[in-house]
């Protein structure tokens, strides 16, 4: 398994993706919200794992560019649908990740990452890559489920499912070690909230700053 294999997990499951709906709208609204306060007009924005382009759509209207990328070109496509039918200036949709951008012709001021880093197979390296792409002093912005935080039945249940197809690649790791990683990147932690509805739920959204 590698990232061509996620690739395409996420291009069979893209329209099934697209159908679904958020889990907790609340607490994605306030995601939304805390976001935008974090946001400027002048800010160059760059969302990695946008899927089908939700998030970009409702934050790309108060930045002066955002660029949303994912790794399956089949939820690009959708996006990009989306956007035909809803246009935005300065909004773009590009098949890409982190580690695939380049950073001498591509720099931001922020770097948002939703449901994104327990996706990737090298998290150090995928932060490293981030941490590449911000200017100085720029944010990253990342809300995680934390799969090392969950219940058992579901840390046992992961591999069975990637085995069989019915489950992406995910890394398992607690909260402390992920604010460990994001640190070791070269970040200082200025935030970290629950946004969550239910308050067992272990999906950290946190802002960090590149040092």
């Amino acid at each position: 398994m590698n990232t061509a294999s996620d690739a395409r997990f996420w291009d069979r499951s893209s329209r099934k993706y697209a159908a679904s709906e958020v889990s907790d709208q609340a607490g994605y609204e306030r995601t939304l919200d805390r976001t935008r306060a974090l946001l400027d007009p002048a800010c160059r924005v760059l969302e990695l794992g946008c899927g089908t382009g939700t998030t970009a759509l409702r934050l790309a209207g108060g930045v002066q560019s955002y660029l949303a990328t994912d790794i399956s070109a089949e939820m690009i496509a959708i996006a990009n649908d989306k956007r035909a039918a809803n246009p935005l200036a300065g909004l773009a949709f590009r098949t890409a990740t982190a580690e695939t951008i380049t950073s001498g012709a591509d720099r931001f001021d922020v770097v948002l990452g939703f449901n994104y880093l327990h996706l990737v197979r090298d998290l150090p390296g995928t932060l490293r890559s981030i941490h590449a792409l911000l200017d100085a002093k720029g944010l990253f912005i990342s809300k995680t489920p934390c799969v090392g935080e969950m219940n058992l039945l579901i840390r046992l249940a992961l591999p069975v499912m990637r085995a069989i197809g019915k489950a992406p690649y995910a890394g398992i790791f607690g909260m402390a070690e992920l604010t460990a990683f994001i640190s070791e990147a070269g970040f200082d932690i200025l935030a970290s909230e629950i946004h969550a509805t239910n308050r067992n739920d272990s999906r950290p959204y946190i802002v960090a700053r590149k040092r």
